[in-house]
Protein backbone atom coordinates (compact mmCIF):
# COMPACT_ATOMS: atom_id res chain seq x y z
CA UNK A 1 0.00 0.00 0.00
CA UNK A 2 1.40 3.41 -0.55
CA UNK A 3 2.59 5.90 1.84
CA UNK A 4 1.33 8.69 -0.15
CA UNK A 5 3.38 12.14 -0.58
CA UNK A 6 4.24 13.87 2.82
CA UNK A 7 1.83 15.96 4.74
CA UNK A 8 2.82 19.92 3.96
CA UNK A 9 3.99 19.05 0.17
CA UNK A 10 2.17 21.31 -1.79
CA UNK A 11 -1.06 21.03 -2.96
CA UNK A 12 -1.36 22.90 -5.93
CA UNK A 13 0.20 20.45 -8.03
CA UNK A 14 -1.91 18.35 -10.17
CA UNK A 15 -3.81 14.97 -9.46
CA UNK A 16 -2.56 12.40 -12.53
CA UNK A 17 -5.24 9.81 -14.85
CA UNK A 18 -4.49 7.89 -17.03
CA UNK A 19 -6.32 5.25 -19.22
CA UNK A 20 -5.56 3.27 -22.45
CA UNK A 21 -7.93 6.01 -24.27
CA UNK A 22 -11.32 7.90 -23.60
CA UNK A 23 -12.66 5.74 -21.24
CA UNK A 24 -11.36 6.84 -18.07
CA UNK A 25 -12.96 9.89 -18.83
CA UNK A 26 -16.12 7.90 -16.99
CA UNK A 27 -13.87 8.27 -13.65
CA UNK A 28 -12.26 11.97 -14.26
CA UNK A 29 -16.18 13.28 -14.67
CA UNK A 30 -16.71 11.76 -10.96
CA UNK A 31 -13.72 13.39 -9.74
CA UNK A 32 -14.16 16.78 -10.99
CA UNK A 33 -17.26 16.54 -9.84
CA UNK A 34 -15.92 15.48 -6.15
CA UNK A 35 -13.17 18.15 -6.23
CA UNK A 36 -13.96 20.60 -8.17
CA UNK A 37 -11.33 22.95 -6.96
CA UNK A 38 -8.24 20.56 -8.17
CA UNK A 39 -6.14 20.29 -11.65
CA UNK A 40 -5.94 17.17 -13.11
CA UNK A 41 -3.54 15.92 -16.25
CA UNK A 42 -5.69 12.79 -18.02
CA UNK A 43 -3.04 10.62 -20.44
CA UNK A 44 -4.72 8.88 -23.47
CA UNK A 45 -2.06 6.31 -24.34
CA UNK A 46 -3.93 5.80 -27.81
CA UNK A 47 -1.35 4.55 -29.32
CA UNK A 48 -1.03 1.62 -27.35
CA UNK A 49 -5.18 0.88 -27.20
CA UNK A 50 -7.00 -0.99 -26.11
CA UNK A 51 -5.12 -2.67 -23.56
CA UNK A 52 -7.71 -5.40 -22.42
CA UNK A 53 -6.26 -7.16 -25.66
CA UNK A 54 -3.10 -7.18 -24.74
CA UNK A 55 -1.06 -9.19 -22.33
CA UNK A 56 -0.38 -8.54 -18.96
CA UNK A 57 3.67 -7.58 -19.17
CA UNK A 58 3.13 -5.10 -22.07
CA UNK A 59 -0.17 -3.01 -19.75
CA UNK A 60 2.42 -3.18 -16.75
CA UNK A 61 5.36 -1.92 -18.45
CA UNK A 62 3.53 1.13 -20.36
CA UNK A 63 1.73 2.11 -17.16
CA UNK A 64 5.12 2.01 -15.40
CA UNK A 65 6.16 4.22 -17.90
CA UNK A 66 3.13 6.96 -18.20
CA UNK A 67 3.32 7.04 -14.51
CA UNK A 68 7.12 8.05 -14.39
CA UNK A 69 6.20 10.67 -17.17
CA UNK A 70 4.04 12.50 -14.65
CA UNK A 71 5.59 12.47 -12.16
CA UNK A 72 8.67 13.33 -13.47
CA UNK A 73 7.10 16.13 -16.21
CA UNK A 74 3.89 17.03 -13.96
CA UNK A 75 4.90 16.70 -10.41
CA UNK A 76 1.73 15.19 -10.04
CA UNK A 77 0.30 14.75 -6.00
CA UNK A 78 -1.89 11.61 -6.33
CA UNK A 79 -2.72 9.30 -9.27
CA UNK A 80 -5.38 7.26 -10.14
CA UNK A 81 -5.39 4.48 -12.91
CA UNK A 82 -8.90 4.85 -14.62
CA UNK A 83 -8.43 1.44 -16.35
CA UNK A 84 -9.69 -1.53 -15.08
CA UNK A 85 -7.05 -3.54 -16.99
CA UNK A 86 -4.18 -1.74 -16.20
CA UNK A 87 -4.73 -1.92 -12.25
CA UNK A 88 -5.36 -5.60 -12.67
CA UNK A 89 -1.79 -5.49 -14.18
CA UNK A 90 -0.12 -3.31 -12.67
CA UNK A 91 -1.14 -0.99 -9.32
CA UNK A 92 1.15 -3.23 -7.32
CA UNK A 93 4.02 -2.36 -9.02
CA UNK A 94 2.94 0.64 -9.52
CA UNK A 95 2.83 1.74 -5.47
CA UNK A 96 5.96 -0.27 -5.19
CA UNK A 97 7.63 2.12 -7.52
CA UNK A 98 5.72 5.61 -6.65
CA UNK A 99 5.67 5.24 -2.86
CA UNK A 100 5.73 8.63 -2.46
CA UNK A 101 2.11 9.17 -3.53
CA UNK A 102 -1.40 7.77 -2.99
CA UNK A 103 -2.11 5.96 -6.27
CA UNK A 104 -5.88 4.69 -6.46
CA UNK A 105 -6.96 1.86 -8.86
CA UNK A 106 -10.50 0.56 -10.24
CA UNK A 107 -11.99 -2.32 -10.12
CA UNK A 108 -15.42 -3.89 -11.42
CA UNK A 109 -17.34 -3.05 -8.56
CA UNK A 110 -18.97 -6.27 -7.87
CA UNK A 111 -19.10 -5.69 -3.88
CA UNK A 112 -21.30 -2.58 -4.40
CA UNK A 113 -23.39 -4.76 -6.81
CA UNK A 114 -23.99 -7.48 -4.43
CA UNK A 115 -25.41 -5.21 -1.83
CA UNK A 116 -27.78 -3.64 -4.48
CA UNK A 117 -29.04 -7.29 -5.64
CA UNK A 118 -32.16 -8.35 -4.89
CA UNK A 119 -32.06 -11.41 -6.87
CA UNK A 120 -28.05 -11.91 -6.06
CA UNK A 121 -27.50 -12.92 -9.57
CA UNK A 122 -25.19 -9.95 -11.24
CA UNK A 123 -24.07 -9.72 -14.87
CA UNK A 124 -20.43 -8.35 -15.45
CA UNK A 125 -19.54 -6.65 -18.61
CA UNK A 126 -15.79 -6.28 -18.92
CA UNK A 127 -12.49 -7.08 -21.31
CA UNK A 128 -11.36 -10.19 -21.37
CA UNK A 129 -8.29 -9.21 -19.40
CA UNK A 130 -9.97 -7.85 -17.00
CA UNK A 131 -12.19 -10.96 -16.15
CA UNK A 132 -8.16 -13.37 -16.56
CA UNK A 133 -6.53 -11.23 -14.21
CA UNK A 134 -5.74 -12.86 -10.63
CA UNK A 135 -7.34 -9.62 -9.31
CA UNK A 136 -10.67 -10.23 -10.24
CA UNK A 137 -10.65 -13.95 -9.92
CA UNK A 138 -10.04 -12.70 -6.51
CA UNK A 139 -12.35 -10.31 -5.58
CA UNK A 140 -15.12 -12.66 -7.54
CA UNK A 141 -13.60 -15.51 -5.15
CA UNK A 142 -14.13 -12.82 -1.97
CA UNK A 143 -18.10 -12.44 -3.02
CA UNK A 144 -19.19 -16.43 -3.93
CA UNK A 145 -21.57 -16.47 -1.17
CA UNK A 146 -23.05 -13.36 -2.03
CA UNK A 147 -24.35 -12.84 -5.13
CA UNK A 148 -23.76 -15.09 -8.10
CA UNK A 149 -22.04 -13.34 -10.92
CA UNK A 150 -22.04 -13.67 -15.00
CA UNK A 151 -19.09 -12.87 -16.89
CA UNK A 152 -19.71 -11.07 -20.22
CA UNK A 153 -16.45 -10.17 -22.03
CA UNK A 154 -17.27 -7.79 -24.60
CA UNK A 155 -14.74 -7.68 -27.51
CA UNK A 156 -14.73 -4.54 -29.52
CA UNK A 157 -17.23 -2.53 -27.05
CA UNK A 158 -14.56 -0.47 -25.74
CA UNK A 159 -13.12 -0.10 -29.27
CA UNK A 160 -16.64 0.62 -30.63
CA UNK A 161 -16.97 3.48 -27.91
CA UNK A 162 -13.41 5.31 -28.46
CA UNK A 163 -14.57 5.70 -31.84
CA UNK A 164 -17.78 7.00 -31.38
CA UNK A 165 -19.39 4.35 -33.37
CA UNK A 166 -22.97 4.47 -32.43
CA UNK A 167 -24.14 2.06 -34.57
CA UNK A 168 -21.71 -0.40 -33.56
CA UNK A 169 -21.86 0.48 -30.12
CA UNK A 170 -25.54 -0.65 -30.23
CA UNK A 171 -25.48 -3.66 -32.15
CA UNK A 172 -22.25 -4.91 -29.40
CA UNK A 173 -24.39 -3.76 -26.36
CA UNK A 174 -27.47 -6.05 -27.99
CA UNK A 175 -24.93 -8.79 -28.71
CA UNK A 176 -23.76 -9.34 -25.31
CA UNK A 177 -27.07 -8.35 -23.36
CA UNK A 178 -28.23 -11.27 -25.18
CA UNK A 179 -25.75 -13.52 -24.64
CA UNK A 180 -25.61 -12.69 -20.95
CA UNK A 181 -28.96 -14.15 -20.19
CA UNK A 182 -31.89 -12.77 -19.14
CA UNK A 183 -32.41 -9.82 -17.24
CA UNK A 184 -35.20 -8.76 -14.83
CA UNK A 185 -36.45 -9.24 -11.29
CA UNK A 186 -37.54 -12.30 -11.02
CA UNK A 187 -36.04 -15.14 -9.00
CA UNK A 188 -32.73 -16.28 -11.31
CA UNK A 189 -32.84 -13.22 -13.28
CA UNK A 190 -30.05 -10.58 -13.25
CA UNK A 191 -31.26 -7.43 -11.49
CA UNK A 192 -27.92 -5.93 -11.55
CA UNK A 193 -25.12 -4.83 -14.08
CA UNK A 194 -21.36 -4.17 -13.52
CA UNK A 195 -19.84 -1.65 -16.04
CA UNK A 196 -16.36 -3.40 -15.29
CA UNK A 197 -14.78 -1.17 -17.46
CA UNK A 198 -14.18 2.33 -17.63
CA UNK A 199 -15.14 3.31 -21.45
CA UNK A 200 -18.93 1.39 -20.69
CA UNK A 201 -20.55 4.16 -18.99
CA UNK A 202 -20.84 6.40 -22.04
CA UNK A 203 -22.74 3.50 -23.61
CA UNK A 204 -25.24 3.38 -20.32
CA UNK A 205 -28.08 4.69 -22.72
CA UNK A 206 -28.17 2.24 -25.47
CA UNK A 207 -27.88 -0.66 -22.65
CA UNK A 208 -30.84 1.01 -20.24
CA UNK A 209 -32.88 0.83 -23.53
CA UNK A 210 -32.01 -2.78 -24.02
CA UNK A 211 -33.11 -4.06 -20.11
CA UNK A 212 -35.80 -4.02 -18.27
CA UNK A 213 -36.12 -0.38 -16.80
CA UNK A 214 -35.78 -2.32 -12.93
CA UNK A 215 -32.25 -3.68 -13.85
CA UNK A 216 -29.30 -1.62 -12.03
CA UNK A 217 -26.01 -0.22 -13.73
CA UNK A 218 -23.40 -0.05 -11.29
CA UNK A 219 -19.94 1.46 -12.46
CA UNK A 220 -17.03 2.87 -10.24
CA UNK A 221 -16.26 6.78 -10.93
CA UNK A 222 -18.07 7.95 -7.27
CA UNK A 223 -16.19 4.99 -4.83
CA UNK A 224 -13.02 6.00 -6.72
CA UNK A 225 -13.31 10.03 -6.46
CA UNK A 226 -14.63 9.60 -2.58
CA UNK A 227 -11.25 7.52 -2.14
CA UNK A 228 -9.04 9.76 -3.84
CA UNK A 229 -10.60 13.00 -1.87
CA UNK A 230 -10.12 11.11 1.01
CA UNK A 231 -6.84 10.13 0.49
CA UNK A 232 -6.21 13.77 -0.45
CA UNK A 233 -7.36 14.92 2.74
CA UNK A 234 -5.50 12.65 5.00
CA UNK A 235 -1.93 14.09 3.43
CA UNK A 236 -2.95 17.85 3.63
CA UNK A 237 -2.80 17.63 0.06
CA UNK A 238 -6.39 18.77 -0.83
CA UNK A 239 -6.59 22.25 -2.83
CA UNK A 240 -8.64 24.81 -0.95
CA UNK A 241 -9.89 27.94 -2.45
CA UNK A 242 -12.67 28.85 -5.15
CA UNK A 243 -11.40 28.80 -7.98
CA UNK A 244 -12.25 25.80 -10.24
CA UNK A 245 -9.67 23.37 -11.39
CA UNK A 246 -7.45 23.13 -14.67
CA UNK A 247 -7.37 20.45 -17.24
CA UNK A 248 -4.79 19.05 -19.07
CA UNK A 249 -5.42 16.46 -21.84
CA UNK A 250 -2.01 14.61 -23.35
CA UNK A 251 -2.17 11.60 -25.03
CA UNK A 252 0.42 9.04 -26.74
CA UNK A 253 -1.44 9.27 -30.11
CA UNK A 254 -3.48 11.62 -32.07
CA UNK A 255 -4.78 14.47 -29.24
CA UNK A 256 -7.86 15.43 -31.26
CA UNK A 257 -10.38 12.22 -30.50
CA UNK A 258 -9.74 12.99 -26.41
CA UNK A 259 -10.28 16.44 -26.95
CA UNK A 260 -13.58 15.39 -28.79
CA UNK A 261 -14.44 12.98 -26.08
CA UNK A 262 -13.89 15.27 -23.64
CA UNK A 263 -16.51 17.87 -25.04
CA UNK A 264 -18.83 15.02 -25.22
CA UNK A 265 -18.71 13.38 -21.68
CA UNK A 266 -16.91 15.67 -19.26
CA UNK A 267 -20.02 17.70 -18.07
CA UNK A 268 -19.18 21.70 -17.97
Amino acid sequence: MSTGAPIGSDSARPVGVFDSGVGGLSILRALRAALPHEDFVYFSDAAHAPYGERDEAFVAQRSLAITQELVAQHGIKALVVACNTATAAAVQLLRAAHPEIPIVGVEPALKPAASLSSTSRIAVFATRATLASARFRALQRSLQAAATFVLQPCDGLAAAIEADDATETIALCARYTSTAGQFGSNPGQMDTLVLGCTHYPFAAQHLKHLLPATVRLVETGEPVARQVARLLEARGLLRGGHRAGALQLLSSGDLAPLQAAAGRWLAA
